[in-house]
Parts: structure tokens; sequence; C-alpha cells
């Protein structure tokens, strides 16, 4: 059952009106942040194919020691560059929050220094989602009206590679694929929803029901 904005971290709580429904919340899971955002695998392989072959190398020239010894340090610079990574991919997953709630999305991105970002329905152009494997995945915002978020903010929170016109996102989120349904569904109900003139030209959302 839908909970109330009560249930939401204070900051994001107060971005939503009373009475508007929680649908879904959470954030990036670690490990596909490290994969998707920080090139975990790629810098893992770089540093993989150096050590084979400075040890390749080495051990032509001075046999198997003198290759083990020569590709070590090569090694724990890989690892100890592989653990900084993990280390700020899990930092960036815990300071993040996403919820959909029956109006908008919220975003809360990062570590040390945190900003939140409230995308209503009616202001968002199209979202896109692009799933692994796992089933982890990506749900990307494309602001309505032009409106542009710098991409240094928002980073990792961004669908990857628009840097000219950054789209938040929900990035590397478990079950996506079931929380883009969710979004969807509160997405066109809110857009279905009639749009009446209030007092002195004021749009109001007719109530629904």
């Amino acid at each position: 059952m839908p909970a109330t904005r009560m249930t939401l971290p204070p900051d994001l709580a107060a971005l939503v009106p009373e009475g508007e429904q929680v649908l879904w919340q959470g954030r990036p899971a670690t490990l596909a942040l490290a994969r998707d955002a920080f090139g975990l695998p790629w810098v893992a392989g770089w540093f993989a194919l150096l050590c084979a072959w400075k040890f390749a190398a080495a051990a032509a020239a001075g046999g198997l020691l003198a290759g083990l010894a020569f590709a070590t340090p090569y090694a724990a610079l890989g690892l100890a560059a592989c653990a900084i990574l993990l280390l700020m991919a899990w930092a960036q997953a815990r300071g993040a929050h996403y919820a959909l709630t029956s109006r908008r999305a919220l975003i809360r991105a990062g570590a040390a220094l945190q900003v939140t970002f409230n995308l209503p329905y009616r202001q968002i152009a199209a979202a896109s989602l692009a799933t692994r494997r796992d089933g982890t995945g990506t749900i990307a915002f494309r602001p309505a009206g032009g409106n542009r978020i710098a991409i240094l903010t928002l980073w990792p929170h961004a669908r990857p590679w628009r840097l000219r016109q950054p789209e938040p996102a929900f990035r590397c989120i478990p079950d996506a694929a079931a929380v883009a349904a969710l979004l969807a569904d509160a997405a066109e109900t809110t857009v279905a929803e009639p749009v009446v003139a209030g007092p002195r030209g004021a749009a109001a959302a007719a109530p629904a029901g």
C-alpha cells in the first residue's frame, strides 16, 4: 500500500505536498554503480593487462620470480584503484535517495554536499529505461521546456553521455523494470487529470474521482 510523505527523509518530504502518496523509494546498488558510473571493470581490466605485460617482459628476461616481483607493485596499485572506486560508489549510493510519488519523482544526490531535485510528472517530457541482466537499471528523465541542470551537480545520478542536455536519473536501481512500471502508471494518471483555471487565472488540477 502506498505510504505517506512522512516515510521520506526530511529534505525530500519537504518537497511533497500533504496527502501525496509515496509509491516507491530506494537508492543505487553499490556494485552496479561502481560498474556503470565509475567504470570499475574497465579499470580492473586495464591493470590486469598491464600486470600481464610487465610479468611477461620481466619473466622473459629473468625468469618466473623476476616476473612476479616486477608485476606485484602494479597489481597492488590496481587493487588500490579498484578499492577507491568501490568506496566512491558506496559513498554516492549511501548518500543518494530516490522516490516516486503519485505526482513527482524526487532525487537526493551527493555524498558530502547534498542537493535535491523535484521533478513533477507534468514537467517531464519523456523517461527512458535501460536495464542489465541482473535486473538493475537506470531510469532517466528528460525535463520539458528545455530546462537544463548542470551535469556536475547531477553526476553520477544522470543518464550516461548526455552532457549537453543532462537528464536526471534513478541510476543503477534494483528491479528497475518494476519501478519503471510504477512511474508509467503514476505519470499517466497525473497527466490525464484535467487542469482547470483557478482564481485569477491560476491553473489547478481538478480532483480525481
